[in-house]
């Protein structure tokens, strides 16, 4: 139990890219400041303005909080390995990482879940929509959302803890995540490898399927609708959400594919898709959202 078994792990390069890490770092920082200010953005457009305060923004907030607290907890460490050439990261801290991105995953999961509720609501039962979603109600679905994040993902860094790392060091990403890590122990891994497909199958894959439930239930509402402009009235109100949901669950399916079944795929394609996940939701939402909603582009617009 010596400091063998505690060890700094080595993050991933982009293999035959090392002479341009200065621009792949220039192009990863552009993308982190123009999440930041996106996200920002829109926290302070929903705070701002009064019409805004409904549980449809009061769960885009969250999504932009959970953004921009996701992609702080990655990019920075990674901009210092660019920039620096500091590759190692502590084991502690490697845990710590990994345990944010997995929780907060898990927290947008469910709130993408909620926002799909509201949807359904909305259009299936708007005279009931006001009562059922209140704002306290969406603080509540938030609180539990976080819970939920962190009582599932705290077990995984647990179960890593007391294991053994006395091979390789050398992650296959620029940050630390579950599987990457747990494939470098030199122990029996059966136990955190059952919990962690479980976790992941209980919160994101089934929101996945409660997701698309509900738009199953909003597509029968909207077909029953009768002229064909008040159908794509009524569901062109889903298209950010869809959009959205789109842009989390694509690079989390993606990614894990390329942990189950891609050993043999070149180390630039798990790099790739590890920056993927992390950034293109936090860049991508508040563009969707900013386009998709007057309100929020008139609120920028004016702070601007």
């Amino acid at each position: 139990n010596g400091s063998e078994e505690r060890p700094s792990f080595v993050l991933a390069t982009l293999p035959g890219l090392e002479g341009a890490q200065g621009w792949l770092a220039a192009l990863l920082c552009g993308a982190y400041v123009l999440a930041l200010t996106g996200n920002c953005a829109v926290l302070l457009a929903v705070r701002l303005e009064r019409s805004l305060h409904a549980p449809m923004y009061l769960f885009l907030c969250m999504l932009a909080a959970i953004d921009l607290a996701l992609s702080s907890s990655t990019v920075p460490r990674v901009l210092c390995f660019y920039w620096f050439g500091s590759r190692e990261i502590g084991f502690g801290a490697c845990l710590l990482q990994m345990f944010l991105i997995h929780a907060l995953s898990a927290v947008e999961s469910t709130v993408l879940l909620a926002m799909a509720v509201d949807r359904y609501v909305a259009i299936c039962h708007p005279l009931r929509h006001a009562a059922i979603l209140t704002n306290a109600a969406t603080a509540k679905i938030g609180l539990a959302a976080m819970a939920r994040g962190v009582l599932f993902f705290l077990p995984l860094p647990l179960l890593l803890l007391p294991l053994p790392f006395c091979g390789s060091r050398a992650l296959s990403h620029s940050f630390c995540l579950h599987q990457d890590v747990m494939n470098l122990a030199c122990a029996n891994t059966t136990p955190s490898v059952v919990y962690g497909l479980t976790a992941i199958l209980l919160v994101m894959g089934l929101d996945a399927v409660l997701i698309c439930l509900s738009y199953v239930l909003i597509l029968k509402a909207v077909l029953r609708l009768g002229a064909w402009q008040e159908r794509l009235k009524v569901f062109g109100t889903c298209v950010a959400h869809i959009c959205v949901v789109l842009a989390f669950y694509v690079p989390l399916i993606g990614l894990s594919v390329v942990h189950r079944f891609g050993r043999d795929l070149a180390p630039l394609v798990h790099v790739t898709m590890g920056n993927i996940y992390i950034l293109v939701p936090a860049v991508l939402n508040p563009i969707i959202y900013g386009v998709r909603t007057k309100q929020i582009q008139r609120r920028i617009l004016s702070l601007l």
